[in-house]
């Protein structure tokens, strides 16, 4: 996975071209012709040269006449040669791409000179190295750069936008993807990530810039350059303070007298000594560490996926440390910092693993009682939560019975992020927000998802209810859902062979009756559909001019069914994606108090919707995820 970052003196590129034999395909020859003449790394030139030599034709057309897309979330992919993966080459055309859009919108050298971007990486492979190359771009374009010296957790960038002022940020992580990948996430002036148009539009004035400039390679120019500054030590102490200040004092001081003990996993990550100095600020007894996973390391060796959303499996060594050393609650962190996982021993000895949902329920709950406590005379009603419309709403019958407003959001925290500041703009209180994935945002200290912040606020949670209480997160879990009503959650994915495939099973389900239309029951009857929101027609059934609300995305597919005993399920795939995600939730009552039975009921209908309205052996469909409650 190591990219080698040797530079290529020995042989003039338009001398290497004359030794090689190309193809005869003229669009193939031509980007063969491309990254022989801009590739500067010595391994990925070779991957090419010797694919050329091997007259390995198919494999040069799939990595150069395919072109990696920029999106919303950033750009991902393996590390290897080629223009469809992430590598120097790619990594610079991308930095062009950012840093000439950059210079359309602030046109100003007094800007860019003293407001500046900020740039950050993780612990991946080729994290530090792509850092630098885009750094050594912007530097060239006349931007003051903070380039962090070390590896940060990813919501130290959107915070040190926001705190110093930045007019955008990058942060080079794969999040938790396999060890082979790497990418980047771009921020904008906000602090929130580049959504559209900043996305398309990036993406466009890459397409304008791909050839590297031969100083984009000159990394050497970052060295006691007056342009570039670490931010570390500016920026590390304000984080903390800002996220002491979320946590009211009398909580702090509940904090040092309480015995509760966590263990706690990097899983490979950065995490480790950012999610200490966090328990150390919020008075918490220091977290013990998984010490195989606590230090960063690019081969993830404990871990077949570094995922929080693996469950169990990824926290095994967590929980094996935690009964070694008689502990009852384990926090886990993706491998960048942003996501947060919980595992809670019950008091009849097995593991609770909670699934993103039932976190979103609890940290919702704890952030409307720290507002309440925080604040002199608080005024509910102008306070807003938020959730992606594939977690679960839970934080909806909340609010019709506390009374703040509850906001449904996009499945992305991008779209989160941006949608939350406007509200703050606009005067209200943006409590708390996340999405099923174990994404957080308490407060508005940085508009992203933070899992060092959340697991501060989870901890004190936990000893606040175990001191005053004696009551566990189970315990408290179970109140919330007998308070607010069950809101039983499972998820799924099936895999396509083709994006055609899925293109012809979602129209199918708009044409799906006899007389044209979505499907209208399961179970021959025995479950009714009352509304159908599709967000790739902009069709809501549920409101009078039957107009959705939310953004209309017709290059992706999204369909929403909304049964008449409260149970709903979302059927969504990406554009050219072979995969179909299932999210589906019963949303009960609060005087429905057959749990098991509701939770029996979710997993039948959802099972139904799949074969009737999926049909996954007749497409061919396979299930990489079994239905089931985490």
């Amino acid at each position: 996975m190591s990219i080698s970052v040797k530079r290529r003196t020995v042989i003039p590129p338009q001398e290497l071209l004359k030794t090689l034999t190309l193809s005869g395909e003229e669009d193939l020859d031509a980007q063969i012709k491309n990254w022989v003449m801009w590739d500067r790394n010595e391994a990925t030139l070779q991957q090419v040269t010797e694919a050329v030599k091997d007259q390995d034709w198919a494999a040069l057309r799939v990595r150069l006449c395919h072109r990696i897309t920029y999106l919303s979330t950033g750009l991902r992919g393996g590390m290897r040669a080629g223009f469809d993966s992430l590598n120097d080459v790619v990594i610079i055309e991308v930095a062009q791409g950012i840093c000439a859009y950059l210079l359309e919108v602030y046109p100003s050298l007094q800007k860019r000179q003293t407001q500046g971007v900020v740039v950050g990486y993780d612990g991946r492979y080729n994290s530090k190295r792509f850092a630098q190359l885009i750094s050594t771009v912007f530097v060239n374009n006349d931007f003051k750069v903070y380039l962090f010296s070390r590896m940060t957790p990813t919501p130290f960038i959107p915070f040190t936008i926001v705190t110093l002022k930045c007019l955008a940020g990058v942060v080079v992580t794969a999040s938790h993807n396999p060890k082979e990948d790497n990418g980047i996430k771009v921020y904008w002036t906000n602090g929130a990530q580049a959504m559209a148009p900043h996305d398309q539009r990036i993406h466009d004035y890459m397409l304008k810039n791909l050839e590297p400039k031969p100083s984009s390679w000159e990394t050497s120019s970052l060295l006691d350059n007056q342009m570039v500054e670490d931010p570390y030590r500016q920026v590390y102490p304000l984080f903390y303070a800002t996220l002491k200040k979320l946590v009211p004092p009398i909580y702090l001081e509940t904090n040092e007298c309480s015995q509760l003990r966590f263990i706690y996993t990097a899983l490979h990550g950065v995490g480790y000594p950012f999610m200490r100095e966090a328990f150390y600020q919020a008075r918490l007894k220091p977290v013990i560490p998984v010490a195989e996973q606590k230090d960063p390391d690019p081969e993830f060796p404990t871990l077949t996926k570094p995922n929080p959303e693996e469950g169990r499996e990824v926290l095994k060594l967590a929980i094996k440390k935690a009964e070694a050393e008689h502990c009852t609650l384990v926090l886990a962190n993706d491998p960048d910092g942003d996501r947060l996982a919980v595992a809670e021993l019950d008091p009849r000895g097995r593991w609770k693993v909670f699934n993103g949902n039932e976190l979103g329920a609890l940290l919702g709950w704890w952030a409307l009682e720290n507002y309440k406590t925080m604040t002199a005379k608080p005024a509910v009603s102008n306070c807003v939560m938020m959730a992606t419309l594939v977690s679960s709403r839970i934080l909806a019958a909340m609010a019709r019975t506390e009374g703040f407003v509850f906001v449904e959001a996009m499945p992305s925290f991008s779209w989160i992020a941006n949608r939350a500041l406007d509200l703050q703009k606009s005067g209200r209180t943006v409590l708390f927000a996340f999405e099923e994935c174990f994404g957080y945002m308490f407060g508005m200290s940085l508009p992203d998802k933070d899992g060092i912040g959340a697991a501060m606020q989870l901890a004190t949670m936990a000893c606040h209810l175990r001191s005053t209480r004696n009551v566990t997160l189970i315990e408290k879990l179970r109140e919330i859902y007998d308070t607010y009503g069950y809101h039983p959650s499972v998820s799924s994915v099936f895999m396509a062979d083709s994006p055609d495939t899925i293109t012809a099973i979602f129209e199918n389900l708009r044409n799906f009756t006899d007389v044209g239309g979505y499907p209208n029951c399961i179970l021959e009857g025995e479950f009714d559909v009352v509304h159908v929101r599709d967000l790739t027609t902009g069709l809501d059934t549920s409101v009078d001019d039957k107009r959705a609300r939310l953004p209309v995305t017709p290059e992706a597919q999204l369909i929403t069914f909304t049964f008449t005993n409260g149970y709903m399920i979302t059927l969504r795939s990406a554009l050219n994606d072979i995969k179909i995600k299932v999210n589906a939730e019963i949303c009960a009552l609060p005087q429905e108090k057959e749990w098991e039975e509701l939770h029996d009921m979710l997993n039948r209908m959802t099972n139904a919707v799949v074969e009737e309205f999926l049909k996954p052996e007749e497409n061919g469909l396979t299930d990489s995820s079994a239905i089931q409650q985490p």
